[in-house]
């Protein structure tokens, strides 16, 4: 009898050990938050191109572009943005590229015309720019040199 006491204390030891064993390894493993895995999503679409800002009306201030993308998987592969063309620039080079011009230079008098060349500043959106611009434009009224003195010089009698 003290045999089958002796052995149910090692049972009940090995039970309790068994039972605190298990307790511990699940309270680490309740501490440690699983990291959902990061998957690389490959995306298959292209980058935005855009169109060239419309003006809402004449030919500078708020208009909108149109922007496509290609892809299969795409949720959107069109949509438009609002834009703005600032009435400052010149339009005749594309209402998207913007120059630092020089001062204007002299009149040619064979033509009328005085010319300014601009350099490449900033373009909007990967527009198409040229480099290097020249502008013309009338020199004006051409005037006569004006006589020296204000007065007609008097003659002594």
């Amino acid at each position: 009898m003290q045999q089958q006491q002796q052995q149910r204390r090692v049972l009940t030891a090995a039970l309790l050990a068994l039972v605190f064993l298990l307790a511990a390894v699940s309270t680490t493993e309740a501490g440690k938050k699983e990291k959902p895995e990061k998957k690389a999503k490959k995306s298959d679409c292209g980058e935005w191109q855009w169109s060239v800002c419309v003006p809402t009306s004449g030919d500078c201030g708020l208009g909108t572009r149109e922007g496509t993308r290609t892809g299969a998987e795409c949720k959107q592969t069109t949509k438009t943005q609002k834009c703005k063309i600032p009435c400052n620039w010149k339009k005749q080079f594309g209402a998207e590229c913007k120059y630092q011009f020089q001062a204007w230079g002299e009149c040619d008098l064979n033509t009328a015309l005085k010319t300014r060349t601009g350099n490449l500043k900033r373009a909007l959106h990967n527009a198409d720019c040229q480099k290097t611009v020249t502008i013309s434009k009338p020199c004006g009224k051409l005037t006569k040199p004006k006589p020296q003195g204000k007065f007609p010089l008097l003659k002594a009698a």
